[in-house]
């Protein structure tokens, strides 16, 4: 049986979520979320996902990955995805990968290096020490196990000093004796990936009208109800374009105008650096996406990529 994975990346506000849901339409494949935030339940009208209605009409996953409050990282979303690829092939449909974490997607096509061990036991002690002694002092320490680790790490940085301490002391080798090896690849597939991309001034105009209509469709009141929730104090620390700026309507710092205008700029300032990102990261076939709504022909050129 083919192995096929399909995923469909690119910058914020490109259109990837429209296209997924056609294509998924059109080869009676399963939409996988590749997208940092979409993968919280409770998050729906800021994170613009796809709407209930589709997520209803075939397959979705990881759209309900993460709660609010819990950890995302590439390697579980990497390993959580796979799963959902591997189910698919069973079922003889195709995964569709959709969104903008490029990152998350070049996990799951080409792998992450080895985790280096973790010690609880060892970390609480080193902590320990760091509060006793402070961390140039460990940083010192850290110069004569592991040189190189040493000089990329700032002084201060008490967090990724204390890490690289652990890993000496718990694994008897250093980060980059374990980055020097392979990477290992969760699944193998034969990978169709493209990339999105709307000229920078027409995006921005795609941003600011897509501002507009969360805005319009409930993005206040949805985060109102987050808070009412108790989720106030998770939702701030992810620190999610759209839900920031709502919380400062409700607590009184921003106008509702306001916070549109910042939720464009932010979003923008995003968008620019995952085209950066995917330019040099991600090996995928561009396709311009220049109007909106879906052209089809950028429809017929994913499929007959896929050959469906």
């Amino acid at each position: 049986m083919r192995r096929s994975i399909v995923a469909l990346a690119g910058a914020t506000a490109t259109g990837k979520t429209a296209l997924g849901e056609a294509l998924a339409a059109r080869l009676g494949g399963e939409v996988v979320c590749a997208d940092a935030r979409q993968v919280f339940r409770e998050l729906e009208i800021g994170t613009g996902k796809p709407t209930p209605a589709e997520r209803a009409a075939r397959p979705h996953h990881l759209f309900d990955w993460l709660a609010l409050g819990e950890r995302p990282t590439a390697g579980g979303w990497a390993r959580t995805a796979a799963d959902a690829c591997e189910a698919c092939f069973a079922r003889g449909t195709v995964p569709l990968l959709v969104g903008g974490s490029g990152l998350y997607i070049d996990a799951l096509r080409r792998g992450l290096h080895p985790e280096p061990p973790k010690d609880a036991a060892v970390r609480a002690r080193l902590q320990s020490e760091c509060e006793t002694g402070g961390v140039e002092a460990m940083h010192a320490r850290l110069s004569a196990l592991d040189p190189d680790a040493a000089r990329s790490l700032k002084p201060r940085d008490r967090q990724r000093v204390l890490r690289a301490l652990e890993v000496v002391e718990v694994s008897g080798h250093t980060l980059g004796w374990w980055r020097e090896h392979a990477r290992e690849a969760p699944l193998a597939a034969e990978w169709h990936a493209f990339q999105l991309v709307v000229e920078p001034a027409a995006l921005r105009a795609r941003i600011a009208a897509r501002t507009e209509a969360m805005w319009r469709d409930g993005l206040l009141e949805e985060t109102r109800a987050l808070v009412a929730a108790g989720l106030e104090e998770p939702l701030r620390r992810l620190s999610a374009i759209g839900y920031d700026e709502a919380l400062d309507v409700l607590a009184g710092r921003l106008t509702a105008e306001a916070a549109m205008q910042a939720i464009s700029l932010r979003t923008a300032q995003l968008a620019k650096r995952q085209r950066t990102w995917f330019r040099h990261q991600l090996a995928t076939t561009t396709l311009g996406a220049t109007v909106e709504p879906l052209e089809p022909s950028l429809l017929d050129r994913v499929a007959a990529a896929v050959g469906s």
